[in-house]
């Protein structure tokens, strides 16, 4: 089995970020087929990548701009079996890729993912953050699995699919991921969701994986350790999540969603509760931001339909 390794960067201001991914890759206990380097619309960091880099595949995106025409642009140029994604500011551990290939020892599956931590760049967790909120932070969080399993979908920074499974799909959505929209960023994401519900209804019998010991950090800058950051991709989530419904319809769409609303949360904020009342006080923090982060949620998701609404009329 051979695995391409595609790293999607677009910024120099990364630059330390992108030398230890790709650190991180060649120093896999399992070489990878290949390291491939997909730059977003920046010729300086291209041709910065090629003269550092002369080992890997370095190309530009050929697609539309942003997260999701980056990663379709790597997995047309792999050669590999298995296309492997990994974040441009997060380091994987060195049996990572031998974990996500071991998971496709199993035929039906075509979509592994692994665990991803928070790697703090303030040196510590902010007190008030839910581990129940850890998505907002590109990183895995309390309410899924805890051992190998099969799951709805992966989360995009640290995953492997079968390179014939996303050309058969024909790859990522372009609109659903990262984005600018207006004069401010906004913080989307979802399109490796969209893809994973749409990958398993159009190859009935498939699965996705989640495998534990396929271990990546993914750094964490002080400017998302903010509560302003949170609210913001809360409601950002929750836009992204009415573009999903809207391609993949709200029972697939949904499902996970309304069983971490439903469960993992609403113990998360009792346990914040308790934890504040035998001492820990910022669990109360905790509590808050549980509510506030689905109440955001939920508020983005109601424009997002109104919007998409209004756009069919």
């Amino acid at each position: 089995m051979r695995s391409s390794v595609v790293i999607c960067v677009y910024t120099e201001e990364r630059w330390e970020d992108i030398r230890a991914a790709i650190e991180s890759v060649e120093n896999q206990s399992r070489r990878p087929h290949e390291i491939i380097l997909v730059v977003d619309y920046n010729p300086d960091l291209h041709l910065k990548l090629k003269k550092e880099y002369s080992g890997a595949i370095v190309v530009e995106n050929a697609q539309e701009k942003g997260l999701s025409g980056g990663k379709n642009t790597g997995a047309a140029t792999a050669s590999g079996d298995i296309v492997a994604y990994l974040d441009d500011d997060a380091v994987a551990e060195p049996g990572w890729l031998e974990a996500l290939e071991e998971g496709f020892q199993d035929p039906t599956i075509v979509g592994v993912g692994g665990l991803t931590r928070p790697l703090w760049g303030t040196g510590h967790r902010p007190g008030w953050y839910p581990y129940e909120f850890d998505w907002t932070v590109g990183c895995s969080y309390r309410g899924m699995p805890t051992q190998r399993a099969r799951i709805r979908n992966v989360m995009g920074g640290n995953a492997a699919f079968r390179r014939e499974a996303v050309q058969e799909v024909g790859g990522f959505h372009t609109g659903i991921g990262r984005s600018v929209q207006g004069r401010k960023p906004r913080p989307l994401g979802c399109e490796e969701t969209e893809f994973c519900i749409r990958l398993s209804q159009r190859m009935p019998g498939s699965g996705m994986l989640f495998e534990p010991a396929a271990v990546i950090g993914h750094k964490v800058p002080p400017v998302r350790a903010t509560f302003a950051y949170f609210r913001s991709r809360c409601y950002a989530e929750g836009l992204s999540k009415a573009l999903v419904t809207q391609s993949v319809g709200a029972g697939d769409g949904l499902s996970s969603e309304r069983a971490h609303a439903m469960k993992a949360l609403p113990l998360g904020a009792l346990r914040g509760i308790g934890e504040a009342l035998r001492g820990d006080l910022s669990g109360l923090g905790r509590a808050g931001a549980i509510v506030v982060g689905l109440a955001w949620t939920t508020w983005g998701y109601v424009i997002g339909s109104l919007r998409l609404k209004r756009v069919r009329s």
